[in-house]
């Protein structure tokens, strides 16, 4: 990495998917241009409470969306397109360029969303070439991956050829006759490529990937053993996979009922587009599927992560309005648990099993192979590529090590790379690459409602609340700074050593104190006349004051919240009684 700064250098700022797998985002800048390659998400982490999604802070771009030129999604996986609908509504994209099966996904969910007017999409073939901005020529080439319709993309810049592989793996025998374009990227070697940003999912991992169509043989044998219902969980998006699985139960003389709302779309657009090949009356309802012998049903589910809403973790639970579980039962978990989902898995894997069904999962099986290329696939891609610099991506901290790793053994000089994270302003020039800045790179997270964001104050207030409970006490002062009736106290999620009403009266006692010996801090009367009384500062030091003792005194560290009830003004009080308000009424 050289020092030397270049005015003319193209700028890669990733804003999300690098120490980390998911939310792929990435930024390319030149001059007063931008483009966008994908906006994908993440889910949420057991601690993250009421969150539903997580994207990456956009912070840069809606400061910067006067230059956005459009941007290019490489394929359909939620972790590249995902959070594109919820960026739209905070900047606009004047156009979309992607496959024709993502742009088929992504439409359904910019409409429901309410943003497809704030877009274009224009769907791409393989080799086609589209201009953004004055700045850059886009190249679109086919890969192979564990979804249909995956691109790697040529970026042409004023400095430069910079390619990004997208997700990918080298499968010679796709199971949709799509081949791995790999002359064109021989080609592009040939004339010479500035700078690769390769996907680093599996440069922990020696050898080859092994091909999609590897997994039929083993699905077709743990079918044939199968004598009751089959249910089949996989990532809804895995096109290639669900094809097949349609091709065995056709073989094994079984209907099919999907269930979960994302496979069920994911099969209607692929079967729409042709990726996707089965006759109508292969695809039966579920309430048609019941009448039939068990031996002749395959039930294809979402839920192989251990969602918590998904179809099969709901039927694993007994909650799923029409599917229970019995005894014969095989269900068959095509799909290996990512980072961070494995024990949601085991979890759903063990309720299963102690409903009475045989269930089919592990390595060991050769029911599922990853979509990402491991270590020889990594070394393939550069030495057609034969690039100046190498950038990796995709994946956590030890494996964009170890993918840089791999390229020093390519024949990269360690100067000619830079491991960065997300956020970090990568500048490549025809000279260097070099990291030349930061630019806001946290996260922002979408309620579970949907109707908003979850501020990092909400969520730590959140994290609390689940963790300590919470103390609510409600007191009413009168004028005098005098309690009217005992205050209530409410303890939620909070372990006490103490019963309940000695703690009641040690709040009583406290909240005395305090209006004894700090009354007159928020009273004032002159000339005999009624006290103006500052509620609000009254309230929120008394809260304040509660919350410190409270902790000290129970040996916890729970929320506390007071609710201050305060009288009516004397002068609009009506028949001579004075009715209470709160503090907010106070206020406002």
């Amino acid at each position: 990495m050289k020092n030397n700064e270049s005015t003319s250098a193209v700028k890669i700022i990733p804003l999300g998917g690098l120490h980390e797998i998911g939310k792929n985002t990435c930024v390319f800048e030149y001059k007063d241009e931008i483009i966008l390659l994908d906006a994908g998400l993440a889910f949420p982490t057991d601690e993250m409470h009421g969150v539903n999604i997580v994207l990456p802070d956009m912070t840069y771009l809606r400061e910067n969306r006067h230059k956005i030129k459009g941007m290019i999604v490489t394929h359909g996986h939620e972790d590249h397109i995902g959070g594109i609908a919820f960026h739209l509504k905070q900047f606009e994209i004047p156009v979309i360029y992607g496959p024709r099966l993502a742009m088929t996904m992504l439409e359904g969910k910019l409409e429901e969303a309410g943003v497809r007017d704030r877009t274009e999409l224009k769907s791409v073939r393989p080799r086609d070439v589209v201009r953004l901005g004055s700045s850059f020529l886009v190249e679109f080439i086919r890969n192979t991956h564990s979804i249909a319709d995956s691109f790697t993309i040529a970026i042409h810049t004023p400095e430069g050829v910079i390619i990004h592989t997208g997700d990918f793996k080298v499968d010679h025998t796709p199971v949709d006759g799509e081949f791995f374009d790999l002359h064109r990227l021989a080609e592009h070697g040939e004339k010479g490529v500035l700078c690769l940003i390769s996907d680093s999912t599996n440069s922990e991992v020696p050898g080859h990937t092994p091909s999609e169509r590897s997994v039929y043989p083993n699905l077709d044998r743990t079918f044939s053993q199968a004598s009751g219902r089959l249910l089949v969980t996989t990532f809804a998006s895995s096109v290639h996979r669900i094809n097949m699985i349609l091709e065995l139960a056709k073989k094994h003389g079984r209907s099919v009922s999907v269930v979960g709302r994302s496979m069920l779309n994911v099969i209607a657009h692929a079967r729409n587009l042709g990726y996707i090949k089965c006759e109508d009356d292969l695809l039966q309802p579920l309430h048609v599927a019941r009448s039939l012998p068990d031996d002749k049903v395959l039930i294809l589910t979402t839920g192989s992560q251990g969602e918590p809403m998904s179809a099969l973790t709901r039927i694993s639970r007994g909650e799923h309005s029409q599917l229970r579980i019995r005894e014969g039962d095989t269900v068959v978990f095509s799909a290996n648990p990512i980072p961070g989902n494995t024990i949601a898995v085991v979890n759903t894997i063990d309720r299963l099993m102690m409903q009475g069904a045989k269930v089919v999962y592990g390595k060991d099986k050769g029911i599922h192979v990853s979509g990402h290329g491991c270590q020889e696939d990594q070394k393939l891609m550069l030495a057609l590529t034969k690039p100046k610099f190498f950038l990796p991506v995709h994946g956590e901290y030890r494996m964009l090590v170890k993918h840089a790793e791999t390229a020093q053994s390519m024949g990269i000089p360690a100067e000619n790379m830079v491991i960065i994270q997300n956020g970090d302003v990568v500048e490549v020039s025809k000279e260097s690459i070099q990291i030349a800045g930061k630019v806001p790179s946290g996260i922002e997270l979408v309620d579970t409602s949907g109707s908003g964001m979850v501020s990092g104050k909400v969520l730590k207030e959140r994290q609390q609340l689940a963790e300590e409970g919470i103390v609510t006490v409600a007191a009413a002062v009168d004028w005098n700074g005098k309690l009217m009736i005992r205050p209530e106290v409410h303890v939620r999620g909070v372990v006490i050593s103490i019963e309940r009403s000695l703690l009641q009266k040690w709040v009583e006692e406290r909240i005395e104190d305090f209006l004894h010996y700090r009354w007159s801090d928020f009273a004032q009367s002159a000339n005999g006349e009624q006290a103006e009384v500052n509620w609000a500062g009254l309230q929120g030091q008394l809260e304040r004051e509660l919350y410190r003792e409270i902790r000290r005194e129970l040996q916890c560290q729970p929320s506390v919240t007071l609710l201050l009830q305060s009288p009516e003004e004397p002068a609009k009080a009506t028949d001579g009684r004075r009715r209470r308000r709160t503090a907010a009424q106070v206020a406002s």
